[in-house]
C-alpha cells in the first residue's frame, strides 16, 4: 500500500474487502489518496454489476478504467477489448477448441452440441472446452450468450448449476444483477452481496425470496422491492408471464442481513479467497437456509 500501484486485478467481492483493509490501515478515505496514479482494475471471477459503484466511490477518480476478463484455472478466455461495450471478445488463439451444449440440454444422456460456425446469439450455451494443456470436451460450469459472430463476442449469463427455473421463470444470474442495479439506481442504495431461491408455497405457485447485505440502505426499502420486481419483470419475460396477476409467482420477498453475513458465511464454511464466491441463484433452499442461519 505504499508502492505506486498502477493497477490491480481480482474477484470484485475480494477486492473490496482488501481495498477497505487498506482504507483502514492508512486512515484514508478513498483509494486515490493512497494510490494516486491507479488506472486500471481488471474484474472477473463474478458479475461486476453489483459492485460497480461501490468501487467508483471508493476510488473516486475518473482516471480509473474498468477492464472486465473472463478467466479460469482452465484457461483464459475473453476480455473486454471496447471499453464502450459490456461484452467480451472471445479469445480464439490460446489453444483452446470451443462447443457449447444449450442449456437446456445440460446433464442429457446424448446433447446438442454445437461449434462456433452454428451458434445463434441471445440464446444460453454451457461452454466445453478441450485444451492444448490436456483437457478434454470440459465443462467449465459457465453459461454464456453470444452478442455478435462478427467478431465472436460474449457475455458470462450465469453458471450451469445457478439459476432459477421452478415454475418456469428460466431467470440467470444477468437478469437478476442488472435488475438489481437498476433498482440500486433508482433507489441510492449499494449492495455488498445477494442470493436468491425459489420459495414454495405448493406444487404449482410460490415466490423468490432474496437475501441481500447493502453497503448503503436503499431510500425507501418498500419502492425499492417494488422496482427490484418490474425490473425483472422488463428484463425476463419468461418471469413477467409467471408473475401475471400473481397466479404462479407471487412477488418477491427481499430479507436485509446485516453487514459481515455473507462474509461470515464463507468463513464458517472454510471458503474465505478468491476461488469461492457467493452462490447468486439456487432452484434449492440449502444456500439461503444456510446463509439466513449465519446472518442471527
Amino acid at each position: 500500500m505504499n508502492e505506486n500501484v498502477t493497477s490491480l486485478a481480482g474477484v470484485p467481492s475480494w477486492m473490496l474487502v482488501l481495498l477497505k483493509k487498506v482504507l483502514e490501515l492508512k486512515r484514508a478515505s478513498t483509494i486515490k489518496e493512497v494510490w494516486p496514479n491507479l488506472e486500471v482494475y481488471f474484474h472477473g471471477g463474478v458479475s461486476f454489476t453489483p459492485y460497480k459503484e461501490q468501487f467508483k466511490k471508493l476510488f473516486d477518480s475518473d482516471k480509473t478504467n474498468y477492464v472486465q476478463l473472463y478467466s479460469a484455472s482452465e484457461g483464459f478466455f475473453g476480455i473486454q477489448d471496447l471499453p464502450e461495450r459490456k461484452d467480451m471478445l472471445l479469445m480464439l488463439d490460446y489453444g483452446i477448441f470451443y462447443e457449447f451444449i444449450p442449456l437446456e440440454d445440460v446433464g442429457l444422456e446424448n446433447p446438442r452440441i454445437y461449434n462456433l460456425s452454428e451458434i445463434k446469439t441471445g440464446m444460453n450455451y454451457a461452454m466445453v472446452i478441450t485444451t492444448n494443456a490436456g483437457l478434454w470436451r470440459y465443462q467449465i460450469g459457465d453459461t454464456i450468450q453470444f452478442t455478435d459472430t462478427n467478431p465472436y463476442r460474449i457475455i458470462v449469463s450465469g453458471r450451469t448449476k445457478h439459476f432459477i427455473n421452478v415454475f418456469g421463470e428460466e431467470v440467470m444470474v444477468h437478469n437478476t444483477d442488472q435488475a438489481l442495479l437498476k433498482a440500486c439506481e433508482k433507489t441510492k442504495a449499494m449492495v455488498t452481496d445477494y442470493t436468491v431461491a425459489p420459495i414454495f408455497m405448493n406444487e404449482t405457485s410460490g415466490s423468490h425470496e432474496w437475501l441481500i447485505e447493502f453497503e448503503k440502505e436503499p431510500d425507501n426499502f418498500e419502492y425499492f422491492v417494488n422496482e427490484l420486481d418490474a425490473s425483472l419483470q422488463q428484463l425476463n419475460s419468461d418471469y413477467e408471464a409467471k408473475r401475471f396477476n400473481d397466479y404462479i409467482l407471487k412477488s418477491p420477498v427481499v430479507k436485509l442481513l446485516p453487514k459481515g453475513s455473507f462474509y461470515n458465511w464463507l468463513k464458517s464454511n472454510n471458503r474465505l479467497g478468491g476461488q469461492f464466491k457467493v452462490p447468486r441463484l439456487n432452484n434449492g433452499r440449502e444456500f439461503v437456509d444456510s446463509i439466513s442461519k449465519a446472518a442471527l
